[in-house]
């Protein structure tokens, strides 16, 4: 600009710029035009964006600054920006509080160290908007990978493609290869999980004990055998990739979850101690007889009708799901007026009954072809109470570890009533914890 003002006093008649100008710019967006590095707080000294720790090495050793819970900073290179702005304005111990080193030495051998935290408001203010900008900003990334159709990927378990949205993959994984990392809408960046999880199986590591196998088959063999189809939770890497760790300033997924059993323990405890007082009635297979235990009830039909369940149990090894359905098959006869030992019908209920206690077919269990069959998986009544108390030990496992049937509704079932059925015993299965 000088010399264009000097070209026109002295009379040049080209009075033109020849290259660009700019304004003048601060001290750090100079020094770094790709917002690749980090400056000193209290000086020119500037680090490599992924060598922090070079930073606050630096910070302590030169310039006797610490700074407090470092890991919670949501933007780190913005937060030494700030500081670095602020540090020119006012003096740092306008800020930080003074820790005195070797306090029993004489004065001269004492060193003044500088402690920045988030006890002053101007900091916690400061780590507080820049959580909230992160935030704003994963939960924008989250929602355009939420309707973004254009995601393609092969699983890295079959090589199957799937295109369209990334819930088409994770919703796969999880049905076909019991896979689960949680729900779609819960994750972000979903690219780079997928990039790590499919590296460490490159590199022939199980995903959840972590530990490497000499070949793909040995690995897979174990993470089937091991049910180790799973990500490791204690594996802080994957914290970056659920939005829970991104909700509240400095807490991770462990530390919200904790605060939220204990929210819920502490405000239905009562309603805890309300269910244990009103307890549900089951009711006898054979005649009308309510116990509101399953001890009581079962005391009953041996007694009364010499129906042992819990000898049949044992003698027959029947596990839970095998109980269900004999229970629901004696429902159903009885229902119909038909004996369940001989299959004869009869007009009424109480000839059945009858007929039964002088054939002493009570206390008979049927043919296992007749009652071990999907059909009963659905209860004959919707509130059938006994279904919720039947007994299981610890030697029982799920249905599923057993290779037994898993309850489905095939397409003649599939009536509004039979989905109904269906969806009362898996609830009921599920209060039980005994869904796989």
């Amino acid at each position: 600009m000088a010399e264009a003002g000097s070209s026109a006093r002295y009379g040049d008649s080209k009075d033109c710029i020849l290259e660009s100008l700019s304004l003048p710019e601060s001290s750090v967006a100079a020094s770094d035009p790709d917002g690749l590095s980090l400056p000193c707080m209290l000086c020119e000294h500037s680090y490599k964006i992924t060598d922090k720790d070079s930073l606050l090495k630096h910070m302590v050793i030169e310039h006797k600054l610490v700074i407090a819970d470092v890991k919670l900073i949501a933007n780190f290179k913005r937060y030494a920006i700030y500081w670095k702005k602020r540090f020119t304005e006012q003096a740092i111990t306008d800020f930080c509080s003074v820790i005195k080193t070797n306090s029993e030495a004489s004065e001269d051998q004492q060193e003044n160290f500088f402690l920045l935290c988030d006890v002053l408001p101007e900091d916690r203010v400061l780590r507080e908007q820049l959580q909230q900008e992160r935030l704003k900003i994963i939960l924008e990334q989250q929602q355009h990978e939420r309707s973004d159709t254009r995601f393609q990927r092969l699983c890295m378990f079959c090589s199957e493609e799937f295109k369209g949205n990334r819930s088409i993959l994770f919703n796969h994984m999880n049905k076909e290869h019991s896979f689960n990392v949680g729900l779609p809408d819960n994750l972000v960046y979903c690219n780079e999980l997928l990039d790590t999880l499919e590296r460490k199986m490159d590199n022939l590591q199980c995903l959840y004990c972590e530990k490497k196998f000499r070949d793909k088959n040995t690995l897979k063999d174990h993470m089937r055998k091991k049910q180790h189809r799973k990500i490791n939770a204690q594996n802080h890497e994957y914290d970056q990739f659920y939005i829970i760790n991104y909700l509240e300033l400095g807490k991770n997924w462990e530390e919200v979850q904790s605060e939220d059993d204990a929210e819920i323990r502490d405000t239905n405890e009562q309603d805890w101690s309300d269910w244990e007082e009103h307890p549900v009635s089951a009711v006898c297979l054979f005649c009308d007889k309510q116990a509101d235990t399953t001890e009581k009830l079962l005391c009953h039909m041996k007694d009364s009708h010499n129906f042992d369940l819990q000898k049949m149990k044992t003698d027959l090894g029947l596990k839970f799901y095998q109980q269900v359905k004999l229970v629901n098959y004696i429902r159903r006869q009885i229902y119909q007026c038909r004996c369940h030992g001989c299959q004869e019908k009869f007009p009424s209920k109480t000839e059945l009954i009858t007929h039964m206690e002088g054939a002493r077919h009570l206390g008979v269990l049927p043919e296992r072809s007749l009652w071990d069959q999907p059909q009963y998986y659905f209860p004959t009544y919707e509130n059938d109470s006994l279904l919720c108390t039947l007994s299981d030990s610890e030697e029982d496992v799920t249905a599923q570890d057993q290779g037994e049937e898993i309850p489905v509704i095939g397409e003649d079932l599939s009536s509004l009533e039979a989905l109904k059925q269906a969806s009362i015993l898996n609830q009921l299965i599920h209060d039980r914890g005994l869904r796989s």
